[in-house]
């Protein structure tokens, strides 16, 4: 059965809380439980989690029409594995970890129109995983400017960088190669 995802996500919204939040807002923190979903209206985010040595490690980038949350919190009850985090003034809508799960258990389509975004996400990971293993940092770069112009437009060098898994110096000659 295919979803109207804009009537799915519109209904949605009814259940959920907006909120209006600054840059740098931590909505989900490494080793605690995530205690809410968000839908993103307006803004960016990004989840991250610290490397042994202390430095920030960006895995993904999130933008309107993302919703966030720890998966390992909301499926598994497990604490957070990473931090996600608001990069501009955003407006989101959130709703208890909880709650959402009860709207799994009444309503069909809220909980197929869920499942479906988790497949897409799990494609999405394994493609950025993929691409860590095979590729070159200049063709993770040339890649993510063809398909994410707007993490290029939208999201500070630094956070880039460390999604490409270089530093903000080697960014920055790989950049002006181009």
């Amino acid at each position: 059965m295919k979803l109207d995802n804009k009537a799915v996500i519109s209904n949605l919204k009814n259940f959920f809380q907006k909120e209006e939040i600054s840059a740098k807002t931590v909505l989900v923190q490494e080793g605690k439980m995530a205690q809410n979903v968000y839908y993103i209206e307006k803004g960016v985010a990004r989840a991250w989690l610290n490397s042994d040595d202390g430095k920030e490690i960006t895995f993904q980038f999130l933008f309107e029409g993302d919703f966030i949350s720890s998966f390992e919190s909301l499926l598994k009850g497990d604490l957070s594995w990473y931090n996600i985090e608001t990069i501009e003034p955003s407006i989101v809508y959130s709703i208890k970890t909880e709650e959402l799960k009860e709207k799994f258990n009444s309503y069909e389509h809220i909980r197929e129109f869920y499942y479906q975004y988790i497949q897409e996400r799990l494609i999405n990971y394994q493609k950025i995983l993929l691409s860590r293993i095979k590729d070159k940092p200049e063709k993770r770069y040339q890649e993510l400017r063809r398909q994410s112009p707007e993490i290029i437009q939208r999201i500070p060098q630094h956070y880039i960088a460390s999604y490409l898994g270089i530093t903000p110096v080697s960014l920055s000659r790989i950049r002006n190669r181009k």
